[in-house]
């Protein structure tokens, strides 16, 4: 734990020498410009798909006044502890509560402002073709015990079911982790781990050759628009919670009934303690952005489809703000009043 702490440590430290650290606010002279002269660093992850509302905060806040950095990439763990540092500002892609323990490791409440709800009711868990779930009556992950069942799904001839499943440092892996320990299967399911989007393109393509396939995904993503849940796949139940870190010990039963192994999570825009309490109009614009679970699942599916350059992201944000320019526009207004 030492060695992974001094490790992101570093990595902190590194955007801070690369000159990226994070201005020092200044009160405004002009109103409509309550940001002017501080500068926001905003962070992501690897995924792609997290551009597009990143890019909604960041274009809001120049509406404000502050000057934006282009969007600096690096891994959750990273980032949360480069935010609390100071070396960056925020990032528009934290899961509560998946991502607890990232924000308590990283100084939580003391360093850290996570007080939105950005998108609501993010799904996430295990799902299987619905052909092989219907054939073999297949409704929950504990059935992958039976060896019968497991070799369903294995795709390189050990006899394990092969899970594609979560990249370190995303946090669902160690989800996955903890539940093929507590649910006993690591002797009847191999974890893979690895590029994310290469992964899934082998499962969607085993999935149109008419192969059984088994995967852990989330929503808003664009995988659940390619293989729908109910019709082309189906979600597996778990046959009891099991959560990993500061999530232990939660039921992870959802309002409907059913167990996913998660519970539903919520996207909120974290942000630098200190930033948030120097810059109100900033808190205000951050406590108001919501943006819709399926407005963020089309835009994901275009570019699954093909508009996945910075051009067409770039569109695709401007297009949401001009489709909601009211909404925008009162964001905008309220966040000036706060200044004031």
């Amino acid at each position: 734990m030492t060695n992974l702490f001094n490790s992101l440590r570093r990595a902190s430290l590194a955007l801070a020498s690369a000159g990226l650290l994070a201005v020092s606010p200044a009160h405004a002279a002009d109103p409509e410009l309550p940001g002017k002269g501080v500068t926001v660093i905003p962070l992501k992850s690897s995924i792609a798909e997290e551009t597009f509302q990143t890019l909604l905060v960041m274009k809001a806040l120049e509406k404000l006044g502050y000057k934006v950095e282009p969007i600096r990439e690096v891994e959750y763990p990273t980032a949360h502890l480069a935010i609390a540092n100071g070396d960056a500002t925020f990032m528009a892609d934290h899961w509560d509560p998946m991502h607890n323990d990232f924000y308590k490791n990283s100084g939580g409440d003391a360093k850290l402002w996570r007080e939105s709800t950005y998108v609501a009711n993010n799904l996430q868990g295990y799902l299987i073709d619905k052909k092989t779930a219907d054939q073999y009556n297949i409704t929950n992950m504990s059935q992958l015990a039976d060896p019968k069942i497991a070799k369903l799904f294995d795709t390189d001839g050990d006899g394990r079911a092969n899970l594609t499943g979560c990249p370190p440092g995303w946090a669902c892996e160690t989800m996955i982790e903890t539940q093929l320990t507590a649910y006993k299967l690591r002797d009847h399911v191999q974890h893979q781990q690895g590029s994310y989007s290469a992964l899934m393109a082998d499962v969607i393509a085993r999935y149109k050759s008419g192969q059984p396939i088994l995967y852990y995904t989330w929503t808003p993503y664009w995988v659940s628009n390619v293989l729908v849940p109910g019709k082309d796949v189906v979600w597996l139940q778990v046959p009891f919670s099991a959560a990993p870190g500061e999530q232990a010990g939660q039921d992870t039963t959802l309002p409907n009934g059913l167990n996913y192994g998660a519970v539903i999570n919520t996207q909120r825009i974290l942000a630098n303690r200190k930033f948030i309490n120097e810059n109100p109009a900033a808190a205000k614009l951050f406590s108001l952005m919501k943006l819709p679970i399926t407005d963020v699942t089309a835009e994901n599916n275009a570019m699954n489809n093909g508009e996945k350059s910075a051009a067409d992201i770039e569109r695709h944000a401007d297009g949401w703000i001009k489709a909601h320019q009211t909404e925008f526009d009162d964001w905008l207004k309220q966040a000036r009043e706060a200044s004031k």
